[in-house]
């Protein structure tokens, strides 16, 4: 790195978060092996796309409202929307390769063609999208980061949000999942900054969970231990 700068021209960006965890079973391997390649959105990493040319959304998902899943964790929200909403292209990002290994299988068993993967950082692809592109955006039960000295490593900072407002269409939705009340309180200070209203009437509205929502491992989790989960939706204005 020179002069905040990696030798492939991108900006420096710190990455807090885990790129792998324990091995990949056999299957998962040729997951990635066969399939990853075949599912990716386009050119994103600055090592292939240094010029940061922007994706053909409408060549891509032939013309389809797009969506954007930020942090996909296992992938089962993503492969159910995507099986709900086949009249929808989505654009899932996961730097993690075990969750985007479980994803693939599960796009497999469900024969999803509606989903592309970037196995990176959501601010990477960001840089390869269009103003005002995308019709819907998701954030659910990102990684919390607890620690008071560590919420500036949340996503829910002007440094993830800035771009992810450019890219969403006026009108669009971002929903935000999570089960820790002081992202709760982080994310409704901070996301009305860039441009959006929380559309909340009536504590109904981030109590209960979406019509269209899958229950994830993660909220599973949460639940076992006792937490409350809670769900946010935003309008970009």
């Amino acid at each position: 790195m020179t002069n905040g700068q990696h030798p492939s021209g991108a900006p420096w960006r710190n990455f807090y978060g885990r790129f792998k965890g324990k091995g990949l079973r056999k299957t998962q391997e040729t997951w990635l092996d066969e399939d990853l390649a075949g599912l990716s959105p386009g050119k994103v990493s600055w090592e292939e796309n240094p010029e940061r040319e922007k994706i053909d959304l409408g060549a891509l998902f032939g013309g389809k409202d797009v969506w954007l899943e930020v942090g996909f964790g296992g992938g089962e929200h993503m492969v159910h929307q995507a099986v709900q909403n086949p009249d929808v292209g989505i654009i899932g990002c996961e730097p993690y390769i075990n969750g985007v290994a479980m994803l693939l299988g599960k796009i497999r068993d469900a024969g999803a063609d509606n989903i592309r993967v970037h196995p990176g950082d959501a601010r990477d692809m960001f840089d390869v999208l269009e103003d005002e592109s995308i019709s819907r955006a998701f954030l659910l039960y990102p990684d919390p980061w607890p620690k008071k000295r560590h919420h500036r490593r949340r996503f829910v900072t002007p440094e993830h949000l800035a771009p992810l407002a450019r890219v969403l269409k006026k009108g669009a939705i971002f929903r935000v999942a999570t089960d820790i009340p002081d992202y709760v309180r982080q994310t409704l200070e901070q996301v009305p900054q860039q441009g959006f209203e929380w559309l909340a009437e009536r504590p109904a509205d981030w109590r209960e969970p979406w019509d269209d929502w899958i229950s994830t491992r993660y909220e599973q989790k949460a639940f076992r231990e006792g937490r409350t989960a809670h769900y946010l939706t935003f309008r970009k204005t």
